[in-house]
């Protein structure tokens, strides 16, 4: 048993590796789109952010998915954590004055191999 503990870190520090480069991939995608980074991998007490973005008069929460097929990463958030991301949305936006002002949504950038980035804007999400 304790031989498959070094792999399953191993593959636990790989998948971090991946999604860490997956955020770098959908700032610059959307730097490239007009989009300011104002933060990466933000930790609130509602849950983490994985891109805090901002362009015209809005304050984009950016979830960032990546899969083995695209489509996959485009259904990976559930409503809870899109209610999640939006409380913590919601409590960035309250405790900083700059960005009281601005309109709050919700993003999903969606990765696969081999495909562009896919930017799902202005998430819904019913209950």
């Amino acid at each position: 048993m304790t031989s498959a503990r070094p792999d399953r870190r191993a593959r636990g520090g790989a998948a971090w590796r991946e999604g860490h480069a997956a955020e770098w991939l959908a700032a610059a995608w959307l730097m490239a789109t007009g989009h300011r980074i104002l933060a990466f991998r933000l930790k609130t007490p509602q849950g983490e952010i994985d891109l805090l973005a901002h362009k015209g008069r809005e304050l984009i929460v950016v979830e960032v998915k990546r899969r083995a097929r695209r489509d996959a990463a485009e259904l990976a958030l559930t409503p809870q954590q899109a209610r999640r991301l939006l409380a913590a949305g919601e409590a960035v936006r309250r405790s900083r004055p700059a960005l009281r002002a601005l309109t709050l949504r919700i993003d999903l950038i969606a990765l696969g191999p081999g495909r562009l980035p896919r930017h799902l804007k202005r998430l819904a999400f019913e209950g």
